[in-house]
């Protein structure tokens, strides 16, 4: 099995698996980063985004071969209390409903807004409809996305 060094959350990481391994996988029960979720596993629902270089990408289609020198970043990385402005918009909206969804969500919208955070409702739709809601939360998502873009104007947050 080849050895592979990458980046999670800013920790670098070794790992000795099998190429095949998604890295959906990988973060779940080799690194025990349980807020990226199981959904459909073949890339449809967009349950699993997480960030690879700064790309929102679907980590179940992710094979372990193609992490060596990477950087990926997790729900657990984006900010560990909260004060991430999508986050915060996030909780202020009332956005999740089930919560399924939710980190992916959160991922896709946080590298919509890190590379173009004044995003038109049309871009926002396009990035946002990678990632299935099954409660149909999207109003929320939206209103939380568009509440995200002005703490990021207002305050200068940094993304």
């Amino acid at each position: 099995m080849p050895k592979k060094s990458f980046q999670v959350n800013g920790k670098e990481v070794t790992l000795d698996l099998p190429n095949d391994i998604p890295l959906l996988w990988v973060l779940r029960d080799h690194l025990k980063l349980l807020g990226t979720k199981y959904g459909c596993g073949i890339g449809q629902c967009g349950v699993c985004t997480v960030h690879l270089n700064g790309e929102a990408i679907q980590s179940c289609l992710i094979p372990f071969s193609s992490l060596d020198g990477v950087n990926v970043t997790t729900i657990e990385g984006l900010s560990s209390d909260n004060s991430h402005p999508v986050q915060k918009a996030w909780l202020e909206e009332s956005v999740p409903q089930c919560g399924y969804c939710q980190s992916g969500q959160i991922m896709a919208a946080a590298a919509l807004l890190y590379k173009n955070p004044s995003a038109t409702p049309s871009q926002i739709e396009q990035a946002m409809d990678k990632v299935l809601c099954r409660c149909g939360t999207y109003q929320r998502i939206n209103n939380a996305i568009k509440k995200a873009q002005t703490l990021i104007s207002m305050k200068g947050d940094a993304l």
